[in-house]
């Protein structure tokens, strides 16, 4: 625990999730001379969002997922949204693998493993719409070799578990890319809080900071509840990241910037179905993404994907949304309404009023019938039996409301960076892509917050990203070249098979 009183801490990193795993290695990487301390409500790290059942574990690379390929009223594909996302996880990749070349991460296999991304449609519309993607994208650098086809036989090579039992008169048609990942971001944030923890950062579990305050000589007074004993403490740090997930509004609206005023949170819970039957895994190795229902929100877009947890093979389907007011997953009832202020209560009622879709759409996913959620995987897996699959919960998101001068308020289906204006204090807002560009989100708050740190530490920047300051989109030699070598390196050499991967590391945790 913290003593009180004690010399200022250099970076305070709330929250033992993928964000502030990923701030603290920067940063232990760029200034190792700074003190890092972690501080985590639970008693263990990655539990809430990073936990490999909390998430879908897709490697957000918009290979797969069609929200980010929305068609436009004359009909075009409009692409931006995908390739910025794709350029996103490629920073990614290259951090990742500029720690396992150097042994920082020992071992890739415990976090990311090679799993094919595949679209898949029916009916006529859809199909067309699936052919139009493809021509879009098939010729852009970030997007080679992505393949398109109609043909049943064909795609049940790619994926056997969607064909068996469909009506051979249903158009169908479907796009494959064999360079998509599965990642554990559990499993990602042990090994970088493992990194951190064994050269000089401290870790605190079962400590919860309640509240931030600034003191007249600029440090930050965080005060911390030992949630075993409940005895307080005080910590004082000269830059705080908030990386809290759905508990990030509430802490840095107690830390009084200006910034924040204007935002609030949406709630929205989830579940999947999952087996881990190794008959039907074995049938179906590829995260495969259909399309969302007409109204209904980027969120509920459908996926059928193979995870990989600990070296053991299983299957997720869904998500199945719902609505309640935590703002974590072991978060409390009240969340909601003790982040509501008068500085949002307009921007929450306008956003509110003109997403009344989402409302329905939630209030029909809470009340509707096992066999009508079963009748949804059936339409990815014809075949699919009740018995192989049981339900999972998982992780709470909290979209972004946001101030609109036109609307008042909108929600935002992303992510926001909140900085104050000396950049002492930053944090998250929002879900997904979320942990896929985690080092970009934390490229972004290093920028921001560090000013004038960043020529001293662009060298070592593109050491670890190669491509800093570049865009893998504008050349076509640069994104194969960086695929294929991150690629590799994340591949390992000799990859060790399942039963012989070491277990997931404990972090060491300070007393």
């Amino acid at each position: 625990m913290v003593i009180q009183h004690a010399k200022p801490i250099d970076v305070v990193l709330i929250g033992g999730g993928i964000m502030s795993a990923t701030l603290g290695a920067f940063i232990k990487q760029l200034q190792p001379d700074w003190s890092i301390h972690i501080f985590e409500a639970l008693s263990d790290v990655g539990l809430e969002s990073s936990n490999p059942w909390n998430n879908a574990g897709t490697g957000h690379s918009a290979l797969c997922e069609l929200n980010y390929t929305p068609q436009m009223p004359d009909g075009s594909i409009d692409i931006s949204s995908a390739v910025k996302v794709n350029e996103q996880f490629q920073v990614s990749r290259q951090f990742w693998s500029y720690f396992v070349s150097k042994k920082l991460l020992p071992n890739p296999h415990s976090f990311i493993n090679p799993i094919p991304h595949m679209s898949f449609v029916w009916g006529e519309d859809n199909v067309e719409y699936l052919r139009k993607r493809h021509e879009a994208l098939k010729d852009h650098p970030l997007f080679a070799g992505m393949e398109f086809s109609d043909d049943p036989k064909v795609i049940r090579s790619w994926a056997p578990a969607l064909i068996p039992g469909r009506k051979k008169s249903q158009p169908i048609a479907a796009t494959r890319i064999d360079v998509g990942t599965d990642v554990d971001f559990g499993a990602l944030t042990h090994e970088l809080l493992h990194y951190l923890t064994d050269n000089g950062a401290r870790l605190h579990l079962e400590n919860k900071v309640t509240g931030i305050s600034r003191q007249k000589d600029g440090l930050w007074r965080l005060r911390v509840r030992q949630e075993v004993g409940g005895t307080p403490a005080t910590a004082h740090a000269r830059f705080v990241f908030v990386g809290a997930g759905g508990g990030a509004l509430a802490l840095l609206q107690k830390s009084g910037i200006a910034e924040i005023k204007g935002f609030g949170g949406f709630p929205v819970s989830g579940e999947f179905l999952r087996t881990d039957n190794p008959a039907v895994v074995a049938r179906h190795s590829a995260k495969v993404y259909g399309k969302a229902a007409v109204g209904s929100p980027p969120m509920s877009v459908p996926h059928l994907d193979t995870r990989v947890v600990d070296g053991a093979s299983s299957l997720m389907f869904g998500p199945y949304a719902g609505f309640n007011t935590k703002f974590l997953k072991e978060g409390s009832w009240f969340d909601l309404f003790a982040t509501i202020r008068l500085h949002n209560l307009i921007p929450m009622i306008a956003a509110g009023a003109s997403n009344l879709g989402l409302v329905r759409y939630l209030v029909g996913q809470v009340v509707a019938r096992k066999s009508t959620k079963f009748a949804a995987l059936r339409e990815f897996m014809p075949d699919a039996d009740p018995k192989d699959w049981y339900r999972i919960t998982a992780g709470q998101r909290v979209q972004v409301i946001k101030k609109d001068a036109k609307k008042g308020g909108v929600l935002q289906f992303g992510t926001e960076v909140i900085t104050s204006a000396d950049g002492s204090i930053a944090g998250l807002l929002g879900a997904s892509p979320g942990a896929s560009t985690a080092v970009p989100i934390m490229l972004d708050v290093l920028e921001r917050c560090f000013p004038e740190n960043m020529p001293q530490w662009t060298p070592q920047l593109k050491k670890i990203i190669p491509t800093y300051g570049k865009k893998l989109s504008d050349s076509a030699a640069l994104a194969a070249k960086t695929i294929d070598s991150t690629g590799r390196v994340l591949a390992g050499e000799e990859p060790k098979p399942a039963a012989a991967r070491p277990p997931r590391r404990k972090v060491t945790v300070s007393s």
